[in-house]
């Protein structure tokens, strides 16, 4: 029966376990950053969203080369992305390409140490939580161990013992590292886009002719599969 696995006190061996081991492993900022993630990892791809990016970014370039920076910058409350807006109100003020470059580079690397960091809980949960799980095996048994004359203890000394296991390993390979995993995926994707919208943004700043500017965006995005 279902019922059988079910031990509050083993969950409470794992669960609290785990979920001391990785905070004392991790900051606060971290542990806050990794719970706001959690539900990033339950939520559908949006795989067309970079090519949204990628088409504002192109349209953007062929329209700078014909019109003006100012066509651009009519633009740019219409963009769906908070960070392309924010780079390309620094590129229509006049901030030239290098300047663009290193101010937009720093933002990202915080930004991707911050959120791989939050990501990066839900694995070290993983790691943890079949350890406990055992450790939780040791104290059920230890707890028949000490009990050996009063057999009604027995059966739930020796259940405890196994279900702390099943809970630690089902756990780490069911949830917590399959959502860190999830989670880095996700954050790549976003770093990637944001490297594209940088590029296309300094590209169109020195000059670039826009089917270059096309065909540099585009490979970004052309070895996905959608």
């Amino acid at each position: 029966h279902f019922s059988a696995l079910v031990s509050f006190t083993a969950a409470l061996i794992v669960l609290g376990g785990t979920f001391g081991a990785t905070m004392v492993s991790n900051t606060v900022e971290d542990l806050t950053t990794g719970l706001h993630m959690i539900k990033q990892a339950f939520q559908k791809d949006d795989h067309s969203y970079q090519k949204k990016v990628a088409s504002q970014i192109i349209d953007s370039a062929k329209l700078a080369r014909s019109d003006s920076m100012l066509a651009v910058e009519k633009r740019i409350n219409g963009f769906s992305d908070p960070f392309m807006k924010n780079v390309f109100r620094f590129m229509v003020d006049g901030v030239d390409a290098s300047t663009l470059r290193d101010v937009f580079e720093a933002e990202m690397d915080l930004e991707e140490r911050r959120l791989v960091s939050g990501a990066k809980i839900w694995l070290d949960a993983g790691g943890f939580a079949p350890t406990v799980g055992i450790l939780g095996a040791v104290l059920g048994l230890i707890h028949v161990m000490a009990n050996l004359t009063d057999t009604s203890q027995l059966g739930r000394g020796i259940a405890v013992a196994f279900i702390a296991t099943i809970y630690g390993v089902g756990s780490a390979n069911l949830f917590f590292i399959p959502i860190g995993n999830k989670l880095k995926n996700k954050v790549k994707v976003q770093i990637e886009t944001k490297e594209m919208i940088l590029e296309g943004a300094v590209a169109i700043v020195s000059g670039l002719n826009p089917f270059v500017i096309e065909q540099k965006i585009n490979s970004y995005i052309d070895h996905k599969t959608y």
